[in-house]
C-alpha cells in the first residue's frame, strides 16, 4: 500500500491527483465526469422505516466501476416524488448517504468515493431542511453579514446529512421580471449581487483553503451565465448580450464569487453571443479559465450537453463540445457518458478529460472523501431563528400615508386576502414538503404578537389565481367593521402532485394557484384577477388598508391602498417578521433589490441604463413605481452634504425622528471616459446604518482602484435610492491629473 500516493492522507493533494489519475482506465476517467442518475431512484423505503439500494443503482455503478457524482440524494419535492412518507429526514439523511457511498466505493476498482451534490437555492432542499426565503429577498436585506450567517447554516445542515456539494443560485441577474426565475436573483444590480456572493461563497465554504472543514461545504455558482437577460423574460431562451453589457452587468457577481474562491460554477442553458453557455469556450476557458484563472469545477446545468446536439447532430459529439468548451461534470446527460467513443473517435484528447477529471478527485480529496472520516458534523439548531432574521430585514415599506405602524386607536383589524393565512405560498420553488406546524401565517403571528384587546378577525376573500368573486362580501363585511384592514396578496411558487415536470424538473405549465418559480414566466405582471376585485372592494369600504405582498416577482398592484409593503417570498417563518413590522415591533429595514413596473409594457425598467437621454412614453410614464434601493422606515433620516477628500467619501446621517431605524446609505458612480458614451449609474458601494432618536453617525466609503478603472473622470452621488441619486448633486472625481 505504501506506494498508492493516492491513499496516504499526507502526502499533496496534486500529488495524490495525479497518482490516481495515472492509475485509472478511460472508462473510469469517463464515470468520474458524469453525474447522470437521479439521486432520489438510489434508493427505496422497506416497511420497517429502512433504506436500501435499488438496482438502477447497481447499474449505474456497474455501468463506469463506481460514481463520479450523484445529484439529489436528499431532494424532496412533487418532481422527485419523495416527501415524509418515503424519504430522509433530518435523523436519517447521513445513514443513507453511507450507506450510497459504502456501495460506491465497493464497486470501484480503486475505491474512489462519490461526491453527493445537493440544492440549496434558499436553504437545503431536504426534509426537515431549513427553508429560507428567497434570493430576491436576501437582496432586499442589503446585508451581507446576515446573509453569510444563514449561507453557514445551509452548509452545516448539509453536511451534517452526509452531503458534500451545495448548488446555489447566485448569479443571474434580473433584467426582466416577467422571468419565472426572478425570486431566485439577488436583484438587478450587479454590486448588490456580487457582495452578496462573496457572502454565500464565504459562509458556507468558511476561509478560503486546501480543505474543506466538516461543517463546511464547497459552492456551485449557478448560472454562468447571463441567464437572467433571457429574452422576453421566457426560461431558457437566448440572451442578446454584447460583452460590454455581459461584463459590466452579469458577470461581476461570477467575479467576486470566483475571487472569494468559489469552488464550481454552473454553465446556464442561455446562449451568450450565439453559443449555448455549455458549450462556450470562450466564456468557460477563455475568460473564466484563462483571463480569471479559475481553477475550480465547471458543471453543466441538467440536461444543458445533450442540448448541444442540435448544434452537433449527435449526443457524442455534444458531449466532446461540452468538455472542450471546459465543462468538467455534467448533468443526467447521456453525451457525456459517451466521452469514451469520443476519444476513441477522435473528437476529444484524453488530456482533456484527464483535466477535467483531476478537477473532480481534487474536489474530493479537498473534501477528506478518500480519509478516515472523523466525527460528523452534527446538525445545527436556530434554523428557524436565521430565517425569521433574513425574512424580518426583507420586509420593505414601499408607501405608508400614516397608517402604519398600527396604532392603540386601533381596536379591531380585518386580516384578508389569499395569502392571510397560509404559509403554503411563502416560500420559493425548489422547496421540499414541511411538515404541518413549520412556521406560521400572517394571521397566525397577528393573533400570537398583537397587543390584549386587539380585535383580529379574518375572511379569505379570493384566492390566488381566477376570477371567483364568492368570498369578497364576506371580505367586505369585516372590513367595513375594522379599524383596519391588512390585505395580504400576492403570487405562488408551490408545486404539487398535479403539477407536468420537464425531465430538469422545471414546470411544463402552470397548474392549481402557481404563478412563479421555474418554467412560469409571465406576459403580465398582474396579480389574479379576483385579488384586484378584493382590493377595489376593501379599499372602497373606507377603513384604511396596509397591502403585504408575498411574492416572487414584483407584481403590478396600484397605489389605492394608503400603506403597501413586500416581504417578497419570506419562507415558513415570514408570517411572524410581517406581523412585526405591522405592529411595530420591528422596523421595517428592507430596500427594493429591483425597480418595480408601473406595468408590463414598460420593461425594462432597471435603473443601470445607459444614459441616452431617451424620452418617455406618451400615454405613460417611463419611471418605475418604486425604483431600485426605495424603502421607507417608521423614522426619518437626514443625509448631510457629501464631502469627497480623495477616493473616499464621507456623509453623515441623522435620525431625526422618534423611533430607532435603519438607513442603507447607497454610493453611486457613473464613469466618464473622454470620446465614449457616458457609462451607465452604478451603484458602488452601500452600508446599512443603525442609529436610535436622534443619533448620527459619519459613514466612509473608500472607492477601489477597479472601480474607477479605465475613466477619466466620476461622478459620485451618495442616496436614498436609485431614483434620488440621478437628482442628487455630483461629487467629481477627476483622474486625469
Amino acid at each position: 500500500m505504501s506506494d498508492l500516493v493516492y491513499r496516504d492522507p499526507t502526502a499533496p493533494i496534486e500529488s495524490r491527483v495525479r497518482d490516481l489519475l495515472s492509475r485509472m482506465t478511460l472508462r473510469e476517467k469517463v464515470g468520474q465526469v458524469n453525474q447522470r442518475m437521479y439521486g432520489w431512484d438510489a434508493y427505496r423505503r422497506t416497511p420497517d422505516g429502512d433504506f436500501e439500494l435499488t438496482d438502477a443503482l447497481y447499474a449505474e455503478t456497474e455501468r463506469f466501476e463506481g460514481l463520479g457524482a450523484l445529484y439529489g440524494l436528499q431532494r424532496a419535492d412533487a418532481w422527485s416524488g419523495v416527501d415524509h412518507d418515503n424519504g430522509p429526514g433530518a435523523e436519517q439523511g447521513a445513514a443513507l448517504a453511507e450507506l450510497v457511498q459504502r456501495h460506491v466505493v465497493e464497486r470501484s476498482r480503486l475505491g474512489i468515493p462519490a461526491l453527493f451534490v445537493e440544492e440549496v437555492p434558499h436553504g437545503l432542499m431536504a426534509l426537515d431542511g431549513t427553508v429560507l426565503p428567497v434570493n430576491l429577498a436576501v437582496g432586499a436585506t442589503w446585508d451581507p453579514a446576515l446573509y453569510e450567517r444563514a449561507a453557514a447554516h445551509a452548509a452545516a445542515e448539509l453536511r451534517a446529512r452526509g452531503g458534500h456539494v451545495a448548488l446555489v443560485s447566485a448569479l443571474d441577474i434580473s433584467r426582466d421580471p416577467r422571468w419565472g426565475r426572478t425570486e431566485e436573483c439577488f436583484g438587478e444590480d450587479p454590486y448588490l449581487a456580487a457582495r452578496l456572493t462573496e457572502a454565500v461563497v464565504h459562509g458556507m465554504q468558511g476561509t478560503p483553503s486546501e480543505t474543506f472543514a466538516a461543517d463546511k461545504a464547497p459552492v456551485v455558482l449557478k448560472h454562468f451565465a447571463g441567464q437572467g437577460a433571457t429574452v422576453g423574460g421566457r426560461n431558457s431562451a437566448e440572451s442578446e448580450l454584447g460583452w460590454r453589457e455581459l461584463h459590466e452587468i452579469h458577470l461581476p457577481a461570477a467575479r467576486a464569487g470566483v475571487r472569494a474562491g468559489a469552488a464550481a460554477v454552473m454553465a446556464a442553458y442561455n446562449e451568450v453571443d450565439g453559443m449555448p453557455c455549455s458549450g462556450n469556450r470562450a466564456l468557460l476557458t477563455e475568460l473564466l479559465r484563462g483571463d480569471w484563472g479559475f481553477e475550480g469545477l465547471v458543471m453543466a446545468d441538467g440536461l444543458a450537453v445533450d442540448r448541444l446536439a442540435r448544434i452537433t447532430g449527435d449526443t457524442v459529439s455534444a458531449g466532446a463540445l461540452a468538455l472542450n468548451s471546459g465543462v468538467d461534470l455534467s448533468l443526467w446527460d447521456e453525451g457525456f457518458t459517451h466521452l469514451e467513443e469520443a476519444v476513441e473517435r477522435g473528437l476529444v484528447d484524453e488530456d482533456v478529460l484527464d483535466a477535467a477529471v483531476a478537477r473532480v478527485l481534487r474536489l474530493k480529496f479537498r473534501l477528506g472523501l478518500f480519509d478516515e472520516q472523523g466525527e460528523q458534523a452534527q446538525l445545527p439548531r436556530a434554523g428557524a431563528e436565521i430565517s425569521t432574521a433574513l425574512a424580518r430585514a426583507a420586509v420593505t415599506l414601499l408607501r405608508n400615508d400614516d397608517v402604519l405602524p398600527i396604532g392603540a386607536n386601533v381596536s379591531r383589524i380585518a386580516v384578508l386576502g389569499p395569502q392571510a393565512a397560509t404559509t403554503a405560498h411563502q416560500s420559493g420553488d425548489y422547496t421540499a414538503p414541511q411538515l404541518p406546524g413549520t412556521g406560521g401565517s400572517v394571521l397566525d403571528a397577528l393573533r400570537r404578537l398583537a397587543p390584549p384587546g386587539l380585535d383580529i378577525r379574518h375572511a379569505r376573500g379570493c384566492a390566488l389565481t381566477g376570477d371567483d368573486l364568492s368570498g369578497i362580501p364576506a371580505a367586505i363585511a369585516e372590513a367595513a367593521a375594522s379599524d383596519l384592514a391588512v390585505l395580504v396578496l400576492g403570487g405562488s411558487s408551490a408545486r404539487s402532485a398535479d403539477t407536468e415536470f420537464d425531465a430538469n424538473g422545471a414546470a411544463l405549465k402552470a397548474v392549481s394557484e402557481m404563478t412563479c418559480g421555474e418554467g412560469v414566466d409571465l406576459a403580465q405582471l398582474r396579480l389574479g384577477a379576483a385579488q384586484y376585485a378584493l382590493l377595489d372592494a376593501v379599499v372602497a369600504t373606507g377603513t384604511p388598508t396596509a397591502v403585504v405582498l408575498i411574492q416572487g416577482r414584483p407584481h403590478v398592484v396600484p397605489d389605492s391602498a394608503p400603506a403597501l409593503l413586500t416581504a417578497w417570498y419570506p419562507g415558513p417563518w415570514g408570517g411572524e417578521a410581517i406581523a412585526e413590522v405591522l405592529l411595530g415591533l420591528a422596523e421595517p429595514t428592507g430596500r427594493l433589490p429591483v425597480s418595480v413596473p408601473r406595468s408590463a409594457t414598460q420593461l425594462p425598467v432597471y435603473y443601470n441604463h445607459k444614459d441616452t437621454e431617451y424620452g418617455g412614453y406618451v400615454d405613460e410614464s417611463a419611471e418605475p413605481a418604486y425604483s431600485f434601493g426605495h424603502g421607507l422606515a417608521y423614522t426619518d433620516f437626514v443625509f448631510g452634504t457629501p464631502r469627497l477628500d480623495g477616493r473616499t467619501v464621507a456623509v453623515e446621517v441623522t435620525n431625526t425622528g422618534a423611533r430607532h431605524g435603519r438607513s442603507v446609505v447607497q454610493v453611486y458612480l457613473r464613469r466618464l471616459v473622454t470620446g465614449t458614451w457616458p457609462r451607465t449609474l452604478e451603484l458602488c458601494a452601500f452600508e446599512g446604518v443603525d442609529l436610535a432618536p436622534g443619533a448620527s453617525r459619519t459613514v466612509v466609503t473608500r472607492l477601489g482602484a477597479d472601480q474607477l478603472a479605465g475613466a477619466d473622470v466620476v461622478e459620485i452621488r451618495v442616496a436614498e435610492s436609485a431614483r434620488a441619486a440621478l437628482t442628487a448633486v455630483p461629487l467629481t472625481l477627476d483622474l486625469r491629473s
